[in-house]
């Protein structure tokens, strides 16, 4: 795609430009394009603060995909808390917290779509969502209402000044009682849906604290201080000790267990107006409580 500037445009910063003339881009988008050399002017590579002239000719070999248009939907999801700037949700297992490919309907973000209008977001696919919990991994997700709980959330989750706690029930004896893990996590080069342990990857903090061991398992509360994607079965996989029942970095689902032991149970925050500290758990699923009386005790 080519776009000749007009003198109307000439002087305009070339980012702002792409933005204004390709709706589907946003500022932020066009800068990642122009800097990744898929939006060049006559034939060179640019800088995004280029000030434009008129007859200059702008080339863009890659666009964005379009945006799908997602269906809003009513699903039965446990409301733990709501105040006209904060939403907390206690999210089954089986349901995603937004679509993806083959898995675009009965997701968090169909169900706000059909229940808020003008949710803010860093995009129009993730409406109010300010963190993500795996599909398969049950428990507390906060979702803000307005542009300055979303503002004010994302600065602390940034920050690592919110509290996060799960239940993770790990395949062995850990031998420790309790530890840290500071192993940096990136893409699997190999599995791009994949991640792993790797030296040139994200720093990633996990602390542990072992609950009450069994004959081949450990429960476990772990508070993670990062929250990079997988991070919590990725540490632990690595480790030797993967979650139970998790398909990808353990030894898959066992009987009586259809998914992965993991529970986010316990989200602490500062409110984004009153700034009052908030507190929220979840106990733990019927399924995974059912799992765990199944078990035996060490002797």
């Amino acid at each position: 795609m080519k776009i000749r500037v007009t003198p109307e445009d000439s002087g305009k910063r070339l980012d702002k430009l792409i933005s204004e003339k390709l709706k589907e881009i946003s500022r932020s988008l066009a800068k990642k394009l122009i800097e990744s050399g898929k939006i060049i002017v006559n034939g060179c590579k640019a800088e995004p603060s280029y000030k434009v002239k008129e007859g200059n000719e702008i080339e863009i070999s890659e666009l964005p995909p379009k945006h799908k248009v997602i269906k809003p939907q009513d699903i039965p999801i446990s409301v733990v808390f709501e105040d006209d700037d904060i939403l907390v949700l206690d999210k089954p297992a089986g349901i995603a917290v937004h679509p993806s490919p083959g898995c675009e309907e009965n997701t968090i973000v169909n169900l706000l779509l059909k229940r808020y209008r003008n949710l803010p977001g860093a995009s129009p696919e993730r409406p109010g969502i300010i963190h993500r919990l795996d599909k398969d991994t049950s428990g507390l997700i906060i979702i803000a209402k307005t542009p300055l709980a979303y503002k004010s959330l994302s600065k602390q989750f940034s920050e690592r000044t919110v509290e996060k706690r799960y239940l993770a029930l790990l395949l062995g004896n850990l031998p420790l009682d309790e530890g840290k893990i500071e192993l940096p996590i990136g893409r699997d080069p190999f599995n791009r849906k994949k991640m792993k342990v790797t030296l040139g990857g994200k720093e990633a903090i996990t602390f542990f604290r072992v609950l009450k061991r069994y004959e081949g398992f450990t429960l476990v509360e772990v508070q993670i201080k990062t929250g990079r994607t997988h991070q919590i079965r990725v540490h632990f996989s690595y480790q030797g000790y993967p979650i139970a029942g998790d398909e990808v970095y353990g030894e898959g689902k066992l009987p009586s267990l259809k998914r992965q032991f993991l529970h986010a149970y316990k989200l602490a925050f500062s409110h984004p107006c009153t700034e009052k500290k908030l507190s929220f758990t979840s106990p733990l699923p019927q399924d995974l409580r059912r799992f765990l009386r199944s078990l035996v005790s060490p002797r």
